[in-house]
């Protein structure tokens, strides 16, 4: 009782300002918790800016690929769906390529089952007492196929840019890449079909950032060798080869 006694007074005796210097110094222990926390998150995306990314990335694979649904499919975020899409581009591409299917083929034969079975459907629906199939109608909203017309002509428009820019001769090294590219694209294309090659590379969205985004750091501190090494090859390519090349007139020349 006299301890309780004794505490009570010690508080009763705390005068005001007392505690209002206390609440100071809370806030400023607070403030300095908060200060702390703030420089570690400043030196942590300071080192992580450090690191070597693929490509120059600064957003994680997910996002990279353009996040929801589509990405979770990518990287097999659900396992069942993932299968599933393989499965269907496996069974196309073995339809078409190994059985030797045609598309027009393909496209009548399904047509005539269909039509077949929701024909015969309707008639014998009156002989077995159920009722008739419901047949939708589809109707393409305009709004859809003006907003992926719109689209492709965007593209198609910066892809005929980007094309007139390189023929230019402004930049020999975009020039040097993009035959390298094309050469590249068509030694595949002497090797597999349309299909065989759109197969591959669908695989190879469903394979390659998944196994990316596993062995990340692995892969990019290789990338990071790999960068070093080809622009030391590069300028001396560039010191030998390319600086003896004219290149086309500038546009501050044209305009003068």
């Amino acid at each position: 009782m006299a301890d309780h006694s004794g505490d009570h007074e010690k508080h009763a005796s705390e005068s005001p300002v007392d505690k209002i210097t206390e609440k100071f110094h809370g806030s400023d222990s607070s403030s300095s918790d908060s200060d702390d926390d703030n420089d570690i998150k400043s030196a942590a995306s300071a080192v992580k800016s450090k690191i070597y990314r693929l490509f120059g990335r600064e957003k994680p694979v997910h996002k990279v690929l353009g996040g929801g649904q589509p990405a979770d499919i990518f990287l097999w975020r659900d396992k069942k769906v993932s299968a599933g899409v393989i499965g269907v581009a496996t069974a196309i591409w073995v339809l078409f390529e190994l059985l030797e299917y045609h598309l027009l083929a393909f496209v009548c034969h399904f047509l005539i089952l269909g039509l077949a079975i929701i024909f015969l459907w309707s008639n014998a629906s009156s002989f077995i007492n159920k009722s008739p199939p419901r047949i939708p109608e589809v109707n393409i909203p305009e709004d859809i196929v003006l907003g992926v017309a719109s689209a492709l002509r965007v593209e198609i428009n910066r892809a005929f840019a980007i094309l007139r820019d390189i023929a230019s001769g402004k930049d020999v090294k975009r020039f040097l890449g993009v035959i390298v590219g094309l050469w590249f694209v068509s030694v595949l294309g002497s090797c597999f079909n349309f299909l065989t090659l759109f197969y591959i590379g669908f695989v190879l969205l469903h394979t390659v950032p998944v196994l990316y985004e596993k062995y990340e750091d692995q892969v990019d501190a290789f990338a990071e060798k790999a960068e070093i090494e080809i622009k030391k090859q590069y300028a001396v390519f560039n010191s030998q080869v390319l600086s003896k090349i004219p290149r086309g007139p500038s546009k501050d020349k044209k305009l003068l």
